[in-house]
């Protein structure tokens, strides 16, 4: 899990300061305020990491990626190529990792819980350059800088480990692979060094184990063909939500219990129920068209009604049911990015979205960062804090708004009640406003019809 993220000068950030994440983090805020930048940046790490092209400090993307930045002038701050883009992220990891003592093999070198990855990256004759970056856990450092001849590196060691160097071998370093790992040549100049590319590859998997949806969800289709295949989320666009429940169900894929004890529930099992919770359809069904690799989504809106198409019944079905799977599919541990998961839900549903949240973090132990403008998921979170059925440390919540043109993100100040001590101005409008208008105009008109 995400336990800190930092970011400078990245598009409308100048810096985001040191911002808390937790297992159910959620971005507010207006229109263009920087909100879904703070997720970008994670896609842009995520998909540079993916990328075959060692070379390639940063991948901002093209058409066919997660998310397209366009180039490193349009994402850096002001588009002055003279600033650094500067990333902190601090996580847990998954489980202990245990490097050995490559001189004593019976013994642990590092039991490394936790980590901190820090990277500043700098244009250079026309691309991006990695001037430093560093891993820290346990007052243990190890990274790299760049020398005054480009191209060249240092190794950043500050340790009470002696890193040994092998006789003779003094060339300098060459540039990172990518924004944050080692070359091989670090591990032919010293001859202790192995364990870098285990700090390497926890980077590596907490980036992998990011999943993404985006707002913008593909309309639903009469007709789904399944080759069998087994996606590893349901696609930016909820593209692959339907594959992702065959293939749990070809696997015999179920929940586990959790902390509720409820029983073991199947991917499918679990959607329905939360879709009949949330008061859009009553039942849905996945039926595979005889002879065919093609399917059918079956929905019925009522318990007596006729089952149909999910093409045939509102739009919120096919929007929501993404959603739904992704909480559920991916694999325990998972940091899940969701963009506006609210959008075309009435009310009731959005406020039932909070609670498919908590439900997941507490019982699949993913994490969920979540850009929203809807009250009424807030307002169903504050109840649940009350009511003890999430505690305030598992959730953060955060307000960012523009000022003098660039971002500035405030935490909310959220009690063991579920109150908001600090409250942005008009957070959702100004509904006492609006209330006393609509009254004053109803007088005006009743006392001219008195006229």
């Amino acid at each position: 899990m995400i336990k800190e993220l930092q970011v400078k000068n990245f598009k409308s950030w100048q810096d985001t300061g040191r911002l808390r994440l937790a297992p159910l983090t959620g971005l507010f805020g207006t229109n263009s305020s920087g909100k879904t930048s703070i997720l970008q940046l994670l896609l842009m790490m995520k998909q540079t990491v993916e990328s075959t092209d060692r070379r390639r400090v940063l991948y901002t993307g093209d058409s066919n990626s997660i998310v397209d930045l366009g180039t490193f002038h349009d994402l850096i701050y002001a588009h002055d190529i003279n600033l650094p883009l500067e990333v902190l992220i601090s996580w847990n990891l998954p489980k202990t990792r245990e490097v050995k003592d490559p001189e004593h093999e019976d013994q642990n070198l590092f039991e490394i819980k936790d980590l901190q990855f820090n990277v500043e990256i700098k244009e250079e004759d026309g691309s991006p350059t990695v001037k430093k970056f560093s891993y820290f856990f346990d007052n243990n450092k190890f990274g790299m800088q760049i020398k005054s001849k480009k191209d060249e590196y240092d190794l950043i060691s500050e340790t009470e480990y002696i890193l040994k160097k092998q006789v003779g071998k003094s060339w300098p370093l060459p540039a990172p692979i990518k924004f944050y790992g080692f070359p091989d040549e670090v591990s032919g100049r010293y001859t202790n060094v192995g364990f870098l590319s285990d700090i390497v590859f926890e980077l590596e998997g907490l980036l992998g184990r990011t999943a993404y949806l985006g707002p913008l969800r593909e309309y639903p289709k009469r007709i789904y063909t399944w080759a069998g295949d087994a996606p590893s989320d349901v696609g930016r666009r909820g593209e692959l939500a339907v594959a992702a429940m065959l293939a749990a169900k070809d696997k015999d894929k179920y929940i586990p219990p959790g902390r509720k004890k409820r029983r073991i529930w199947q991917l499918e099992e679990m959607i329905a129920h939360w879709l009949q919770e949330m008061g859009i359809i009553h039942s849905f069904t996945l039926k595979r068209i005889e002879s065919r690799k093609d399917y059918e989504v079956k929905v019925k809106k009522t318990e007596h009604s006729p089952e149909v198409l999910i093409t045939d019944v509102g739009f919120g079905a096919s929007q929501v049911l993404p959603v739904l799977v992704m909480c559920y599919y991916v694999p325990e541990g998972s940091v899940l990015l969701l963009e506006q998961p609210e959008l075309h839900l009435h009310p009731l549903a959005q406020c039932w979205l909070a609670d498919v949240f908590i439900d997941a973090i507490k019982n699949r132990k993913v994490q969920i960062i979540v850009e929203s403008h809807s009250e009424h998921f807030v307002r169903r979170l504050q109840r649940r804090i009350a009511e003890k059925a999430i505690d305030v440390g598992q959730t953060a919540l955060y307000f960012c708004k523009m000022e003098n043109s660039r971002s500035v993100i405030e935490k909310l100040d959220v009690d063991m009640l579920g109150d908001i001590k600090n409250w942005p101005e008009d957070f959702f409008g100004n509904e006492m406003g609006e209330l006393t208008a609509k009254t004053e105009a109803a007088m005006g008109q009743q006392m001219r019809n008195n006229e």
